[in-house]
């Protein structure tokens, strides 16, 4: 068993012989049927234990009993409506989530389906924000040595002689939900696998389950499980299926008939499985037979139709049941399905030509089954391939927006889309596997980072399947249905005019023109047209571009990538939400590029835009607007995503002073990385209206803005009285980031005043917040302003991620640093946890809230990120090893697959499946920067000041400006109102 000492620094390796002999190993060291040693592993017999939750204490029960009255009243209002509310801690699943999760399947963006580390299917997501935890058991391989193995897989395998015979599911038979072995449901099939010679491997997104000898001593299975999540290909990543292969070793002296078995309930997890009018029908292809069920989700939400395939070759035999059921009164129940299989290894062949079966009745669950079946010659090998596929091609979301999902743009939006993917994914998976493979070694090969580096790095990208992706294709007709709930605002638009300038280029490429019109700044002044104008547009090149980052240069720049929408997380119901975004989105722009540029587009309309209807806040009780022009939205909505934004009503939003500041960080570090000119002069006066919009909070003319003694920031029960270190450093790095991309456009005078207004700042900054060592909390008097909060330098972090200069010296920067490394690292549990967000000077943990006590998982891979670019390489993965301590390793909580915003010292997580740990990829774009921010055009922050700081002003008067502003285009059918 792997011991607790594994996981230090000092012995990074995981090595795959203590879970598989080594024997077993070369057996499969051929056509990728072996794990890489680089993997997460876990033994199916291993206790999946329930996971504890975050509780608040009496204190902060106190605190928060009118916000818990409001926000009762809010959840029961929206229930009311047949809606769920984005937040909502009244309401919790029946079956408690426990450790028990593995690699999610399919692409992103069109439902997703979890799969446990032992074999179930569980955490369906296929309706947008809905997410069903329990498994659906019986959807199963199961395996007969002729009888038959588990495929559920089930496995029947039978040897020469008829003296050996086996039969089992694959997957350990302790699993809830299993009744008594005399019912006619999935019970009463061979619940064999004892899982002790049995683990599974993973590494996002593929996984492999090696039966080293179960449960037939003579032979070995391995089954990988592959998705198409392929960085930067745009079409198959968002495609609903994925592949299971599955190779068999024959180590006996005689000869092994096998057969496979699949078994798929006609559900979308919950109870969706007894709605009624589910139709089950059998499909054969070329080379491939496939069994197709559809299957109509409850509540009015669009169809699903599933679909299970195999590959049939010379050596394989595909044959299929229909149609089963779970209960007596089915026509072919489970058990009779079982003694089938036991009997004969395989269904009829007549079974091809059944045609649709009669629609299930309420109450009635409909199952299929796909068999395959082989001879395995002594000490030979076979490889038995089955797929799966899921089709809901259109999402309507409760509020009546409905759209076409992306992969609809390739497949259709037919039922027979579900066939297609399950032919076309047998044929490609190979390719899929060698590109992931091309993507993943120079990483996994890398011999200075650690093992639980590397496969963390990897898995913890499950989120952008699982996180309840959405994924539409912009180009689809699509009906935008509006309920009567909330009659639409009619959108009024004016079309302002910017200057005509001339491209500011540091580069001799030629370039074309094409016609547009701009936008102006939230003031109403500083950028005006006298004529139409042209934006260069620049001919392709790569010679500035990283080796692994693709920019738009690189890329189809006429590919429409459609737009996309991912959750806070499965508890937190809100699409795009933005203040966590700015750490997770380090993993979409590596990986995806072209979705990031786009969400960052959303949020740049979003900026221009307001919607004044009115919210009731539950913090405080009061009312506003929902959306105030000039602010960035917390979210992009939850019930109608881009029409009504701000679905988080707890504090009022506009009044945050983190979220303008992350937007410009955000948009500078894109634009500077992918070197996409277009896409900087579009979103640039978004880029304006957000800074000019922060003026208003400072207060005293300093050129610092100040916090309002509320939480007013992403930590929304940590309170902040004035000078914050964490809203302050990002606004200190946001001016830096506006000057630079103001420069890089052309419009010089901006950045003459950012540069004058950034000087001012810091200087007050630095006067009221440093105390020597590092930055104090906040600037008031309260029991926890001197805190060394874990997240201080957050600003520092965007501007070396970005190629841009400091933010302080290298000393306040590495001291700080050092500090919260010695204090909020290594004095809890001597760091193998993690960093806690607060801790006192003293060494005791900040307990003035539940989240300046709370560790967050995205925030810890943040700040280790921060110390990679200080030079602090060895303080960095031991911080972050604390994550992998306490989140993934066997000794830990169990969080692997659902990592949670954050837990508290005792282990006790809040929010599982959770956004911000995607920020592990910021510490990957620390080690590896992509070649356009090494080279990006370095700004010097003391060059040509020619504004006098008593005069500054962030809106300006009518300058000419040498860059154009694209117009940023309107949200269409919504229900805000836009000037641009």
């Amino acid at each position: 068993m792997v011991t607790g000492n594994l996981f230090h620094s000092k012995k990074n390796s995981w090595p795959p012989e203590e879970y598989v002999s080594r024997n077993t190993l070369q057996l499969f060291n051929f056509d990728s049927a072996a794990p890489p040693k680089q993997a997460w592993r876990r033994r199916l017999n291993s206790h999946a234990n329930i996971l504890k939750e975050f509780s608040v204490t009496f204190m902060e029960a106190i605190q928060m009993v009118r916000l818990g009255i409001r926000l009762w009243s809010y959840v029961r209002e929206e229930a009311s409506h047949g809606r769920k509310a984005p937040i909502d801690p009244f309401t919790r699943e029946s079956c408690k989530p426990s450790a028990s999760q593995g690699v999610p399947l399919g692409g992103m963006g069109s439902g997703s389906i979890s799969r446990g580390f032992r074999g179930e299917f569980r955490q369906w997501q296929i309706v947008p924000g809905t997410c069903n935890i329990s498994p659906v058991m019986a959807n199963q391989f199961s395996v007969k040595l002729c009888p038959s193995t588990y495929l559920l897989v089930r496995i029947f395998i039978s040897r020469d002689g008829g003296n050996k015979k086996y039969a089992s599911v694959l997957a350990p038979g302790q699993h809830e939900g299993l009744g008594k072995t005399s019912d006619e449901g999935i019970s009463s099939w061979g619940w064999n696998l004892n899982g002790q010679h049995s683990t599974y491997h993973a590494l996002f997104p593929r996984a492999w389950t090696i039966y080293d000898g179960e449960p037939d001593p003579d032979l070995k299975v391995s089954c990988r499980q592959i998705s198409p999540f392929v960085p930067h290909d745009y079409r198959d990543s968002s495609l609903p299926t994925a592949v299971f292969v599955y190779t068999l070793v024959n180590t006996g002296k005689e000869r092994a008939k096998v057969s496979l078995l699949f078994t798929w309930a006609n559900s979308i997890g919950g109870i969706s499985h007894l709605s009624g009018d589910h139709v089950n029908e059998p499909f054969r292809m070329t080379r491939s037979f496939e069994k197709d069920s559809s299957s109509m989700t409850a509540k009015g939400n669009p169809p699903v139709t599933f679909a299970v395939a195999a590959s049939e070759t010379q050596n394989v035999n595909v044959t299929v049941l229909p149609c089963f059921g779970l209960t007596e009164g089915s026509f072919i129940t489970a058990r009779k399905m079982w003694g089938k299989m036991m009997q004969d290894g395989q269904f009829d062949r007549e079974n091809f030509n059944i045609g649709p079966s009669m629609p299930s009745s309420p109450g009635e669950t409909l199952c299929a089954a796909v068999s395959a079946s082989a001879w395995v010659e002594p000490y030979g090998k076979c490889t038995i391939a089955f797929a799966l596929a899921w089709s809901s091609p259109k999402i309507k979301f409760s509020k009546g927006s409905s759209y076409h999902r992306r992969y609809t743009k390739f497949y259709g939006t037919s039922e027979r889309a579900a066939v297609d993917l399950v032919h076309d994914a047998l044929k490609n998976y190979k390719h899929w596997e060698e590109e992931i493979e091309k993507w993943q070694s120079p990483i996994l090969e890398d011999i200075r980072l650690p093992e639980w580096y590397k496969f963390t790095l990897f898995n913890e990208l499950y989120f952008l399947v699982a996180g309840g992706t959405v994924w539409i294709d912009s180009s689809s007709p699509s009906a935008d249905v509006k309920s009567d709930q909330d009659p639409p605002i009619k959108l009024e638009s004016k079309n302002i005019k910017v200057t005509e300038a001339e491209m500011n280029c540091r580069h001799s490429t030629g370039f074309g023109h094409i016609s547009t019109s701009g936008c102006n700044s939230s003031t109403g002044v500083g950028l005006k047209q006298n004529g139409n104008s042209t934006i260069p547009r620049k001919k392709r090149s790569s010679k500035h571009f990283s080796h692994h980052l693709k920019t738009e240069d690189q890329l189809d720049g006429n590919e429409d990538v459609g737009r996309f929408l991912y959750l806070e997380g499965v508890e937190y119901i809100m699409w795009c939400t933005y203040d966590v975004h700015f750490y997770a989105s380090f993993a979409l722009l590596e990986l995806f590029p072209k979705i990031e540029l786009n969400i960052q587009r959303d949020f740049a309309k979003a900026v221009l835009s307001e919607d004044g209807r009115k919210v009731k806040f539950l913090a405080e009780g009061n009312y506003g607007i929902r959306k105030v022009r000039g602010a960035v939205p917390h979210d992009l909505g939850t019930h109608d995503p881009w029409n009504e934004m701000n679905a988080y009503n707890i504090h009022d939003t506009s009044k945050w002073k983190d979220l303008n500041s992350k937007f410009v960080l955000q948009v500078y570090r894109d634009f500077a990385a992918t070197g996409d000119m277009a896409f900087g002069i579009e979103v640039w006066p978004a880029v304006r209206t957000a800074m000019e919009y922060m003026e208003q909070f400072d207060r005293d003319d300093d050129g610092l803005i100040e916090n309002d003694g509320f939480p007013d920031q992403t930590y929304d029960a940590w309170t902040v009285h004035g000078v914050s270190a964490y809203c302050g450093c990002l606004w200190l790095a946001a001016l830096q980031a506006a000057a630079a991309m103001a420069q890089r456009l052309g419009d010089k005078f901006f950045a003459e005043t950012c540069k004058t207004k950034f000087f001012s700042a810091k200087s007050a900054f630095e006067k009221k917040l440093w105390n020597g060592s590092y930055f104090n909390y906040d600037s008031g008097s309260s029991s926890n302003s001197k805190s060394i909060q874990a997240d201080q330098l957050a600003g520092q972090w965007y501007t070396s991620s970005s190629g841009l200069g400091p933010v302080f010296d290298e000393f306040k920067t590495r001291s700080s640093l050092q500090k919260i490394f010695d204090f909020n690292v290594m004095k809890v549990k001597g760091g193998r946890m993690g960093a806690v967000n607060g801790m006192h000077p003293n060494g005791k943990v900040d307990e003035s809230c539940m989240q300046s006590r709370e560790i967050w998982t995205g925030v810890t891979y943040a700040v280790a990120a921060n110390m990679l670019l200080a030079g602090m390489e060895e303080e960095a993965f031991t911080t972050a090893e604390g994550i992998f301590i306490a989140g993934w390793s066997e000794e830990g909580f169990g969080y692997w697959f659902q990592t949670p915003e954050g837990w508290t010292t005792d282990g006790h997580y809040r929010s599982l499946i959770y956004m911000r740990p995607l920020a592990i990829w910021s510490m990957q774009w620390a080690l590896s920067p992509p070649k356009a921010i090494i080279e990006a055009p370095k700004i010097n922050m003391m060059d040509r000041i020619v504004i006098s700081p008593a005069t500054f002003s962030l809106s300006l008067p009518e300058t000419r400006v040498r860059k154009i502003a694209n117009k940023t285009a309107c949200f269409g059918n919504s229900s805000l109102q836009c000037t641009c």
